[in-house]
């Protein structure tokens, strides 16, 4: 059975971190302003990482640290929530976990769970909206903590495998090995990947085709220009996780 959380149609575009038009001023990702611009914009989806801040609050935030995004050397982790928002304050604003569910009820999430400190919390948050959340992380053991931390409050979100999954998929696609890719896509809803990994390409035809006889959706990251989403989108994949999401709908929409 699917998960609700892929109840619109395909293709699906993720936005990557929420959406900073390229003109836009005082925006960052993984802000308010950026989540509301990608709802604005009519996307469906938005990919985003949770980090937890000095006062246990699960803050949607991709690094562990403040440096690139708020030009301060602290982790998010040594950080408390008011002063986080003063930080954000002239950056498209501070947005948590809880605030971005409430705010966009219509929107689904796909959250990556960066820090070890956040993944039960992350799962507590996530159960009363597990219908429109897939929970990720690279490491299984956060992401099998935060299914856990949700499936204990009874809502199971759909869930994308961490790292060690996809390169055993990747290899039992590779050769066709077809109870191996059963077993490891077992309770896999989606498969997230980069096209390719350094001169290794990781999506192909094969890796395609075996995904969606295991009834797993392939995603692609990230990508960001028109030609490889046609590309890839002719190829069979599910979804394009793009920074360039009014790219992504153009082309979906046949205009570019």
């Amino acid at each position: 059975m699917t998960h609700p959380f892929f109840s619109p149609a395909r293709p699906r575009v993720l936005a990557h971190r929420g959406f900073v038009p390229p003109d836009a001023e005082g925006i960052v990702e993984n802000s308010f302003a950026a989540f509301a611009a990608a709802h604005a914009a009519g996307v469906a989806y938005v990919e985003s990482d949770c980090h937890v801040s000095a006062d246990g609050t699960v803050i949607l935030f991709h690094d562990a640290d403040l440096a690139r995004v708020a030009d301060d050397r602290r982790s998010v982790a040594e950080v408390g929530d008011r002063e986080l928002e003063a930080l954000m304050a002239d950056r498209g604003g501070l947005i948590t976990l809880s605030q971005a569910l409430e705010a966009f009820p219509t929107l689904r999430f796909n959250l990556d769970v960066k820090a070890e400190g956040a993944a039960e919390t992350v799962g507590r948050v996530i159960a009363p909206h597990a219908d429109r959340v897939l929970l990720t992380s690279f490491s299984e053991r956060r992401r099998i903590a935060a299914m856990r931390s949700a499936s204990q409050l009874g809502s199971l979100p759909a869930t994308s495998a961490g790292t060690v999954r996809v390169a055993a998929f990747v290899v039992a696609a590779s050769i066709g090995m077809p109870w191996l890719i059963r077993r490891v896509l077992r309770g896999i809803d989606a498969i997230q990947v980069p096209e390719r990994r350094g001169p290794v390409r990781v999506v192909s035809p094969r890796l395609i085709h075996a995904a969606h006889r295991a009834g797993v959706e392939v995603h692609v990251w990230t990508v960001n220009d028109a030609d490889d989403m046609r590309r890839l989108l002719a190829a069979g994949v599910d979804g394009l996780v793009t920074d360039r999401i009014d790219r992504a709908l153009a082309v979906i929409n046949g205009s570019r």
